[in-house]
Formats: structure tokens, C-alpha cells, sequence
């Protein structure tokens, strides 16, 4: 990996700035999607169990290692080159589900380890009929939300995760500030990274300050503002592919207003993975290191952030019963 295209974490490993988003990408496409992304430089693939597509991933990150090697770069050094991320899902929040549901991923991409392991969310389900069954319902056919989640426990869990060579380093998505002090306070191995949804509209200014000063790396999900998810009752999705200044901005540089965006938190230090499955916009929105936007620039761009109010993703927030709930931590990242 090339050092001036990464960050270094606390745990001291080596964590690629920019990656493939592998959320809503369909298995029969994400296979050619990572391997176009690796292809095109990309040296970070992200996913998570609750994706349901990580077999095909794997599948993607295979097939590159095994066109790429030769006699000067054998599938270990290939690898080494591949930062792959995946998380615990909501239902496998319990003594002995981190451990099982990291084994899951593991045999699902067909990996001996990947490096960053992340709590996929600070709110747990619980009563899962099977692996599958990502989101259980009560007897009422209501969410079957684990009021009684334990993050300390939870945390100590993690780390033996890192102690077993399974991950190379743990963090969180989705937490608030005093979730993630109380972690910090116990912590033998601190969380290295914290992924969040940010884009221009919503910057989450107050949590990268608090990450800054606690030697926590922030992803940015979401930062093109996910123009082509499907969620129900969307109440806002932020049209930053067309706003003018990010086109003015773009023209400037002859770019795509998705590179601007991508560029943007690069240049803040915030590990970005847009997600496509279309080899040809993969390519383009790989291509951000021949430019840099200049500091009226990125303070423009600053400008543009509005809080809380263009969080996009509130599909979480509207479960029933995640309002009441003691982690709930929707309101105030």
C-alpha cells in the first residue's frame, strides 16, 4: 500500500483512504465490481454481514489475487495489498455471537483474517430463527431489540478477536461520543476506527473532533449521498452529484462532481468507500490523487454542511422501539 494514500491507525496497521462500498450491491454484481475496484488501485473492499453478498466478495477479491500473482508477488504479498473490512451484525450481539459471526464472514469470503472488524451498530436483536434471519421479530411481529446490550462485554469480546489473529484491528459504526468514551475507558485494545454516515450536508463536525482528539479514524459511508439506494419512506436524499458549487468546483479541476465529493474527505483524513457496481464509474471515482481542491476550496465545500437535520439514513431511528432504547444514538450523531 502506498503510505500517502492511507492512514495510520491505532493499532499501527496501515488503512487505505479510499474504498469500494459493498452495501445493496447485488452478488451477481459485486464479484466483477471488486475485482474492477481492485484493478483500478482500490486496495479497501467494504462489507458486512447483514450485506448477505459476501461469498460473491470474496469471489471478487479471489479472482484479482489469482490473475495478479506471478513470481514477484505470491497470494500472501496479494493479500497484504487487500484492507478488507467487514462487521458483527445486530443479531450476533451476545457472549459467543462476535466470535461465531466473524468465523461466518471469515468462511464466507474465504479468508484466514480481515483487518478491520467493526460493531456494525450499538443497538442489538436477539431470538434470530437462523443465521439469515437479520432482523427478528417479538411474538407481536414487532423488531425483537435487545434492551440489555452490553458494550463493555461486548468490547473485551472484540478484542479477543485481535488476540485470536482473526482481525488485524476492531472498531465501531454508527456510535455516539459517549458510547464511544465508555469504551475508551475500558479498552485494552481502543477502537481504531469509527464509521459513520458523512457527506457534504451532514459533516458530523463535533464527532470528527472528538475522534481527532482520540486518535480514532473516521469512514464515511454514504458520502456521494447514496443517489442510488432503495430504502422505504425516505423522507430526504441530499442531490450532491448536481449541486452548483460541487460542479463549479469539479469544472475547475475537469473532474466529476463525485470525484470533488470523494477528494473532499480525503483530504480531511476520512477513509471513503462510495459504492457502484459500474465498472466504468468505479474507475472514475478511483482516480482522486492527480488533483487536490485548494483550501477556499475546501472551505467552501466546509460551508456546505447543514447537521443533523440531512442525516440521510434514518431507516434505524424509525424501528419501533430503537426511540426508547438506552444506546440509541441516532439523535445525537
Amino acid at each position: 500500500m502506498e503510505s500517502q494514500k492511507c492512514v495510520k491507525l491505532s493499532s499501527g496497521h496501515m488503512m487505505p483512504l479510499l474504498g469500494l462500498g459493498c452495501w445493496q450491491s447485488p452478488p451477481t454484481e459485486v464479484t466483477a465490481a471488486v475485482e474492477a475496484a481492485l484493478d483500478a488501485g482500490y486496495r479497501q473492499i467494504d462489507t458486512a454481514y447483514m450485506y448477505l453478498n459476501e461469498d460473491a466478495v470474496g469471489k471478487g477479491i479471489h479472482a484479482w489475487i489469482n490473475k495478479s500473482k506471478g513470481a514477484s508477488k505470491t497470494e500472501t504479498a496479494l493479500r497484504k495489498e487487500v484492507f478488507v473490512v467487514t462487521k458483527l451484525p445486530m443479531h450476533g450481539m451476545y457472549a459467543g455471537g462476535v466470535e461465531e459471526y466473524l468465523k461466518k464472514s471469515l468462511k464466507n469470503l474465504q479468508l484466514d483474517y480481515v483487518d478491520l472488524f467493526l460493531i456494525h451498530c450499538p443497538i442489538g436483536l436477539k431470538g434470530a430463527a437462523h443465521d439469515k434471519d437479520l432482523i427478528p421479530k417479538n411474538k407481536d411481529g414487532m423488531p425483537n431489540i435487545d434492551y440489555g446490550i452490553d458494550h463493555i462485554a461486548l468490547w473485551k469480546e472484540m478484542e479477543k478477536m485481535v488476540d485470536l489473529g482473526l482481525t488485524k484491528s476492531i472498531g465501531v459504526s454508527n456510535f455516539n461520543p459517549p458510547q464511544l468514551r465508555r469504551l475508551l475507558a475500558i479498552a485494552r485494545i481502543p477502537p481504531a476506527v469509527q464509521q459513520v454516515e458523512m457527506h457534504l450536508e451532514f459533516q458530523q463536525l463535533e464527532l470528527q473532533k472528538f475522534c481527532q482528539e482520540n486518535n480514532i479514524i473516521m469512514t464515511a459511508y454514504a458520502p456521494l449521498g447514496s443517489p442510488g439506494r432503495q430504502l422505504p419512506g425516505e423522507a430526504y436524499k441530499p442531490q450532491l452529484l448536481n449541486n452548483a458549487l460541487v460542479k463549479m468546483v469539479a469544472d475547475h479541476h475537469k473532474v466529476t462532481t463525485a470525484q470533488v465529493l470523494i477528494r473532499y474527505w480525503i483530504q480531511r483524513n476520512v477513509v471513503v468507500i462510495p459504492k457502484s457496481t459500474n465498472k466504468g464509474r468505479i474507475q472514475v471515482n478511483g482516480d482522486v490523487w492527480g488533483f487536490k481542491l485548494t483550501d477556499q476550496e475546501m472551505e467552501a465545500l466546509l460551508g456546505m454542511n447543514k447537521g443533523p437535520s440531512c442525516r440521510s439514513f434514518r431507516q434505524m431511528s424509525l424501528m419501533p422501539g430503537v426511540k426508547e432504547h438506552p444506546e440509541n444514538p441516532f439523535e445525537l450523531i
